[in-house]
């Protein structure tokens, strides 16, 4: 496996490799990583020619009093993570490789990265679609791997590759989850053993909302009232949203749709939690 640092080196590196007609798959992240990354490196390498996972923690999606300089980085472990899971290259530029010092360009994708976690990260997106177009830039990929665990961010990303024209597609890989169903998340290892269980009620919540849509009997905004009323209840769990949503526009999804996305967000402890569904709605 290759590690490289700076931008010059992957292009380099992608040209050859277009120039011998390999297909290119990339597994972008922020490194931490966990079984959910590797199941988009897994799922990239049996379907490309050639794996590139980036490991960037990126400056320009954390707002002010987030925890940037805490953002665990351990490369060393990564990179045999990587390895394991059948990388061939891995791309691990710092900060100055990433941005000039007098970078000004921003892409934006308004609309679906102002509401829900943009709504409260106003800057967030704005940080990680500009980053992910670098990287796309950089690397040529011809599938981009995201998870369905922060489904906002790819559908984002999703609207992004295709207003601007990228050759490229994005896959969406399914949630990976802990044996008990909560979805596995870096930021899981700050919850005690007290709010690990109670953290449980974000996938019950879901599991409870997949249930009823499937049963038919219920409207999508039924399903958000016994959404919303389960995760309030819930102790020690303070909510932020439980909402059933369009698909692709993330407003609220109405009598006439048979596919929704049941989205919750809460703070257990110190730590919020995110957590998704796929609802289909009976007739």
């Amino acid at each position: 496996m290759d590690v490289l640092q700076h931008p010059v080196e992957i292009q380099a590196y992608v040209g050859e490799q277009r120039r011998s007609s390999q297909s290119i798959g990339v597994v972008p992240t922020m490194g931490a990583l966990h079984d959910g990354h590797l199941s988009l490196v897994t799922t990239a390498r049996a379907e490309c020619d050639l794996v590139i996972t980036t490991i960037f923690v990126n400056p320009t999606q954390f707002g002010p009093g987030e925890d940037f300089e805490q953002y665990p980085r351990r490369l060393e472990i990564d990179l045999e993570l990587c390895q394991s899971a059948g990388t061939d290259l891995v791309f691990a530029p710092t900060v100055n490789d990433m941005y000039f010092s007098d970078s000004i360009t921003t892409v934006r994708v308004p609309g679906i990265s102002q509401v829900l976690e943009g709504a409260s990260r106003p800057s967030h997106f704005d940080g990680v679609t500009t980053v992910v177009a670098k990287l796309f830039n950089l690397t040529q990929p011809d599938r981009a791997y995201f998870g369905q665990k922060d489904y906002q961010q790819q559908l984002i990303i999703r609207r992004m590759v295709r207003d601007l024209n990228w050759p490229l597609e994005v896959i969406t890989c399914p949630i990976v989850r802990e044996p008990d169903g909560l979805a596995i998340s870096s930021r899981n290892r700050f919850l005690s053993p007290r709010e690990r269980k109670r953290a449980l009620i974000l996938n019950r919540t879901l599991a409870q909302a997949h249930n009823r849509a499937a049963e038919g009997r219920s409207s999508p905004a039924e399903v958000q009232a016994e959404m919303s009323q389960q995760l309030m209840s819930a102790d020690g769990v303070e909510a932020d949203y439980s909402l059933v949503v369009d698909p692709e526009t993330l407003q609220p999804a109405g009598n006439d749709h048979k596919t929704a996305v049941g989205l919750v967000a809460a703070r257990v402890g110190r730590t919020r939690l995110i957590d998704n569904q796929i609802l289909t709605f009976a007739r």
